[in-house]
């Protein structure tokens, strides 16, 4: 299943071929995209991916009364996994997520992704059930087909921002085309930036030897949105380590309001 263009999963291509309580499938074009922080080629499709088909796998466990809220996104990645994408860069990146034991107050959906039947990474989600809300925003209709040209940072609706210090700094405009049934910026959206923030924090002066990312850690503490005036949303990435051959960076995405709604870890290797 295509999914319209004018929604988050259309936006950037995704395609859902299986979906239900115990297996889940779908697949994103992750090649030729760059970050529009250091200009280096970039992985961050795959969290968009992996938030969608392990989010999915989860969301489809839910009671007749619950709705479910991504709350820890874990995505591991193999040396190779940016080479081997670019090797191939047409070829869709297809993730396949399953449900890992009972569901409980929260559930556990694990995912294999492969391009071109080779495993290049693994991932988890974690998502809480809640009460479902009252009012949920209508997934609109619209048309589906080749994406839309442009780059990365276009369709994330995301711009370079001024640091004035050592962090990497991208502001998130507001896209409603973005947001999720909730009304807020779609959690994949916001990993996506999270890795963008972080490798490119690592990797400042040093483009002739960039470090890949290896691992990306998310957690998502508290609703993050987006409004058309007033103070930016943004996502700040620091470097926390930078060694010969590894980097460590810390990432957040920081509402209208100064707080972090969202952290993670980004831990990169060359």
């Amino acid at each position: 299943m295509s999914h319209p263009l004018n929604t988050p999963l259309g936006r950037f291509g995704i395609v859902t071929s299986k979906e239900g309580p115990q297996r889940c499938i779908a697949s994103i074009p992750a090649g030729g995209m760059t970050n529009p922080l250091s200009g280096q080629p970039t992985v961050a499709a795959l969290a968009m991916l992996v938030d969608h088909v392990g989010g999915l796998v989860n969301h489809h466990r839910r009671g007749p009364s619950e709705w479910t809220v991504s709350s820890e996104l874990s995505l591991e990645l193999a040396p190779d996994a940016l080479a081997q994408i670019a090797a191939a860069p047409d070829d869709p990146v297809v993730a396949t997520a399953r449900s890992c034991g009972r569901k409980g107050p929260n559930a556990l959906g694990l995912c294999e992704i492969t391009h071109r039947d080779s495993v290049i990474a693994t991932a988890t989600v974690r998502s809480f059930y809640i009460q479902a809300p009252g009012h949920l925003a209508k997934w609109p209709t619209g048309p589906t087909g080749p994406l839309p040209p442009g780059s990365l940072a276009e369709r994330m609706a995301v711009r370079v921002a001024e640091s004035g210090g050592a962090a990497k700094v991208l502001v998130q405009d507001p896209d409603p085309v973005l947001n999720n049934s909730l009304g807020i910026v779609h959690g994949g959206v916001s990993a996506m930036a999270l890795e963008l923030v972080g490798s490119a924090a690592v990797n400042a002066g040093r483009e002739d030897e960039p470090l890949h990312t290896a691992s990306l850690r998310v957690n998502f503490l508290r609703q993050f949105c987006t409004v058309p005036s007033g103070a930016e949303s943004r996502y700040e990435g620091t470097a926390l380590h930078v060694g010969r051959s590894s980097g460590v960076a810390e990432a957040r995405a920081v509402g209208e309001d100064g707080k972090a709604a969202i952290i993670a870890r980004v831990t990169t290797y060359c």
